[in-house]
């Protein structure tokens, strides 16, 4: 019998056998295990879509051009508090407990911000008048108004804080404004979003502009801005988990969504200018020299030590992850998790399951309601893990979506802001974390996760076993997708 190939064919299954011998070897090289088992089987099985794939999506780091803008700022902070150590001593604190200490010295050398005492902070967690208490601080601007937001829409919800706005420009507040370029395309009137900005007099800029011509420019197009910074006149700045878009984000469900927000007072105030200016300057070129004059410095306004975490794809490290981590395997008594998206790198995961293991009370809230198909059932396919290893697990019943992003770990040390506990955020997406060292604080965020408890229902492992096969099949192949990073 006479075989017949097609000599197009056999040199097209040639490529594909050299492109899969070539990325075995390439892959793996900085890759975790999980990330690069799930890169291989996709070129395996398919060589071609999988190295275009891995081409766009396979390189968790910005471009080296805006890393090293980041570090420029980097090392202009260094310098700034080295003198501000010499001018305001009494701004840094050394913690009395050991544990903290080493916990606070990993966030500085990972972030390079310290902690500093004498901070005000408070938690706002109704979705409108947070709102409404920033356009309130927005009025009172003199100087200048920091704004940077991930998702941003001009709706009717937000509307004030536009209006407000334009007050501020034409009485001769400088207004500087980032938004991520990608996501708020996805919002009503985004189109006219740059012109009403533009019109009212607010100097703005896309963060992350896609770039997918190839060369040192090239930007992977799902690494993100994620964070949420106000800064106004350097005296008060808003951060956590809440967009500038209306609670129910327009969707066509009954999904609405329940946010924390902090408004600080103090002097990490200067950390989340320090941030934004890096954001700034990665986006502008623009240094923005100005902030770090000592006027700009805040008085203390409150006794809560603090520090601010910057991370994500413009870092060297995965800063998140590894103070995450870190906090995890600190705690002795008690972690509080409450998170809308859990999706864990397999070190946390065990720093998680050994904490409870270990007799430390181990609780997380995520949320009944899936806002996003793939995510949800991801991070519902880690339930199985958690359970056996006694940790409680609650979901906040529908249609809320709870989007707070706290961790609690014993009674001393609390974290809130931008980042969920999964890999995008431990790895993809730029997001800012406030590190809290003060019980009062901590005692505060527990009551507002008691109210999360009282609007919850707990899993049961008995009961999460006898889920259907397909919502497992989905939850598996979902999960295998999450590594694909």
């Amino acid at each position: 019998m006479d075989f017949n190939i097609n000599p197009g064919f056999a040199g097209f299954l040639f490529v594909e056998w050299v492109i899969r011998f070539i990325m075995l070897a390439f892959v793996p090289r900085h890759r975790k295990p999980s990330s690069a088992n799930a890169w291989l089987l996709l070129i395996m099985i398919t060589p071609t879509i999988g190295v275009l794939l891995f081409y766009m999506f396979g390189n968790p780091k910005l471009p080296k051009v805006r890393r090293a803008r980041r570090r420029d700022v980097d090392n202009m902070t260094a310098r700034e508090i080295l003198e501000l150590r010499d001018s305001h001593p009494e701004l840094f604190p050394i913690l009395e407990n050991a544990d903290r200490r080493t916990l606070a010295r990993l966030a500085t050398v990972l972030g390079g911000m310290p902690p500093m005492q004498g901070n005000h902070i408070e938690v706002l967690t109704n979705y409108d008048d947070s709102l409404e208490e920033l356009r309130k601080e927005i009025k009172k601007a003199k100087e200048y108004i920091h704004i940077e937001y991930f998702i941003v829409a001009h709706d009717s919800a937000t509307e004030s804080i536009f209006k407000e706005l334009e007050k501020a420009v034409q009485r001769g507040v400088k207004v500087r404004f980032l938004y991520d370029e990608v996501v708020s395309r996805r919002y009503p009137r985004h189109r006219s979003l740059r012109k009403e900005l533009s019109r009212i007099g607010v100097e703005h800029h896309a963060m992350l502009p896609l770039n997918l011509i190839p060369g040192k420019n090239f930007t992977r197009p799902d690494l993100r801005n994620h964070r949420k910074i106000v800064v106004i006149d350097g005296r008060v700045a808003f951060s956590g988990s809440q967009n500038l878009i209306h609670r129910n984000y327009h969707r066509r469900d009954d999904i609405i969504y329940e946010e924390a927000v902090m408004r600080v007072r103090g002097p990490i105030v200067w950390q989340f200018n320090n941030i934004f200016r890096a954001d700034w300057y990665a986006e502008t070129k623009q240094p923005l020299l100005d902030l770090v004059e000592d006027a700009d410095m805040p008085q203390a306004a409150g006794e809560v030590i603090a520090q601010v975490l910057p991370s994500g794809p413009a870092h060297d490290h995965d800063n998140n992850l590894k103070f995450y981590t870190s906090m995890v395997h600190a705690a002795k008594k008690r972690v509080g998790i409450v998170v809308p998206y859990f999706i864990p790198d397999e070190s946390f995961l065990d720093a998680l399951t050994a904490a409870a293991q270990r007799g430390v009370e181990v609780t997380m809230i995520n949320s009944e309601a899936i806002d996003k198909i793939l995510a949800g059932h991801a991070q519902r396919s880690y339930y199985d893990e958690l359970l056996e290893a006694g940790i409680k697990v609650y979901l906040y019943k529908k249609p809320v979506f709870l989007h707070t992003k706290q961790v609690l770990i014993d009674d001393d040390v609390a974290i809130l802001g931008s980042s969920n506990l999964d890999i995008r955020s431990f790895e993809l997406d730029l997001e800012v974390t406030t590190v809290l060292y003060d019980k009062n604080a901590v005692s505060e965020l527990e009551k507002i996760e008691r109210s999360y408890l009282k609007k919850s229902k707990k899993i049961t492992h008995t009961l999460w076993q006898k889920r259907p096969l397909r919502l497992k099949m989905l939850e598996s192949i979902a999960r295998l997708t999450a590594a694909l990073q």
